[in-house]
């Protein structure tokens, strides 16, 4: 699961990720040839006319930076029309912008080609990133997590920077409404990079039930802007977890996020109106991080639990299979997964697509076994280079060959990736990407700007591969409209 997830990226696997997040496993292999990163597909005002890259182009380095012999360090996709990426000083970099004004409150300065680094304070070092609709959250090699964009993503916390007039983060629940009406095209979508692999996207059909939430009438597409009313975002702030916790990932989902600490446990805050929390219930927002009982929901839930009532031997055996503690996190836009120390991956969360995995279509509001797959271990991206995808499907983004949704994880079987491990997976909006073992980059699902940079716009029901020259790729990571790779240089 890319991003650890990731974004997130089974998200589509679990939705959109996002991603999911980068700072993990990038360096693999890349002795010390020079690394470069690698865009295509749509990001506002990457050029004057706004037309997305079909193909892989490489992203120029900050001139300061360059000339300081920073280098790339990883690719962290990015959220609504904004890309992240780590450099090897521990800068973490930010190109496009989240409204088409030119204005952002969760990249730095005004969108343009060129990243630039986000407004941290001096003397930190960032390892990890990830990013949601409009939020986005950041590890410091002293394990330290900040985070900032729409305020009701962000935690009360110890707030860092100047903006002295966006300095609370206490959340108003008439400016949360009023974010909630104005939410971007990209609230339409989500993201995510789960262990198992793909997912929904969320489009907003018609949905009279009182459990989907409904989130914006917008337009969809990238030319409906987003909101940058400065009273709805909070600048970045350090979040508290309790004395002696060490945060080890992090993941961005649409409106909520994930942590896991180095002793395996989950924490999670902000909007968990689907489950997307993992605490059993419809919780609207938690305002700071809360231990998410993974493990615990998922051995003892009812119907487990009524089956092994009083049969210590059938427990003991659910136990070793189910795993002790997490060790990847990943979020969609309105769901999450996890994988634990066995391999098992567990999902919850909104289920309308069926991007839980749960064989149906309801939400799931307590961490719970994906029982498909007990048995295959799943590391990251799938069992022994295997890629499994479910949840919607309506631009083809499992890459199963239809555009048939998937309740329960089906194996990405195509004749494009027949004898070919794939080693990182990742998900944007309704497309999908991994890098396999022999460095090939694959591409599958909604390409209308660019995202699968084969060079149009068509769209892709099955995995097929980009070309990057001699670039050899080490890491993919998906942003919403676009994705990132870093890769070797040939020389």
């Amino acid at each position: 699961m890319n991003g650890s997830g990731g974004g997130g990226g089974g998200e589509e696997e679990m939705e959109e990720d996002g991603g999911g997040g980068c700072g993990q496993g990038a360096g693999a292999g890349a002795g010390n040839k020079e690394r470069v990163v690698l865009m295509w597909g749509y990001l506002p005002g990457v050029s004057p006319q706004r037309s997305p890259l079909l193909g892989p182009v490489p992203v120029r380095l900050p001139p300061a930076a360059a000339a300081g012999g920073d280098g790339w360090r990883d690719v962290c996709g990015g959220g609504c029309g904004f890309a992240m990426a780590i450099s090897e000083s521990g800068k973490l970099l930010t190109w496009g912008s989240a409204d088409d004004m030119g204005q952002s409150y969760v990249t730095a300065g005004k969108h343009e080609e060129t990243p630039e680094a986000f407004p941290l304070p001096s003397g930190i070092a960032i390892v990890r990133a990830d990013a949601g609709w409009a939020h986005c959250v950041a590890i410091t090699d002293d394990g330290d997590v900040y985070t900032w964009g729409w305020k009701e993503c962000v935690p009360t916390g110890r707030v860092v920077g100047d903006q002295s007039s966006a300095g609370t983060v206490e959340k108003d629940e008439r400016q949360i409404a009023m974010a909630t009406n104005q939410v971007s095209p990209r609230s339409q979508v989500s993201r995510t990079s789960s262990g198992a692999a793909s997912g929904p996207s969320e489009s907003r059909g018609t949905d009279d039930s009182s459990k989907r939430r409904r989130l914006s009438s917008a337009k969809h597409g990238p030319e409906s802007s987003t909101s940058s009313d400065e009273s709805l975002s909070a600048p970045p702030c350090v979040v508290t977890f309790n004395t002696g916790v060490k945060i080890v990932a992090v993941a961005a989902g649409g409106r909520h996020t994930l942590a896991l600490s180095d002793l395996g446990q989950v924490w999670g805050w902000g909007y968990g109106g689907e489950g997307q929390l993992g605490l059993g219930s419809r919780i609207r927002t938690v305002s700071s991080p809360h231990p998410i009982p993974c493990i615990e929901s998922a051995l003892y839930s009812k119907d487990r639990s009524s089956a092994m009532k009083g049969n210590k031997t059938a427990e003991g055996h659910i136990s070793k299979v189910m795993g002790n503690c997490v060790r990847a996190i990943a979020c969609g836009g309105r769901h999450s997964a996890v994988v634990t120390d066995s391999g098992a991956l567990l999902t919850f969360g909104w289920g309308l697509y069926g991007q839980c995995g749960q064989g149906n279509t309801e939400d799931v509001l307590s961490p719970t076994c994906v029982s498909s797959i007990l048995g295959i271990k799943m590391q990251d991206v799938a069992a022994d280079g295997d890629v499994y995808s479910f949840g919607g499907n309506q631009f083809g983004q499992l890459g199963t060959g239809s555009d048939q949704a998937e309740t329960v994880p089906k194996l990405v079987d195509a004749t494009s990736l027949e004898n070919k491990n794939a080693r990182s997976v990742s998900c944007g909006a309704r497309h999908s990407a991994i890098i396999t073992d022999e460095g090939e980059v694959f591409c599958w699902g909604w390409n209308k700007y660019g995202q699968l940079g084969l060079g149009d716009s068509m769209d892709r029901n099955v995995p097929c591969n980009v070309p990057v020259d001699t670039y050899h790729p080490l890491n993919v990571s998906c942003g919403w409209w676009h994705t990132l790779v870093l890769a070797e240089s040939p020389t």
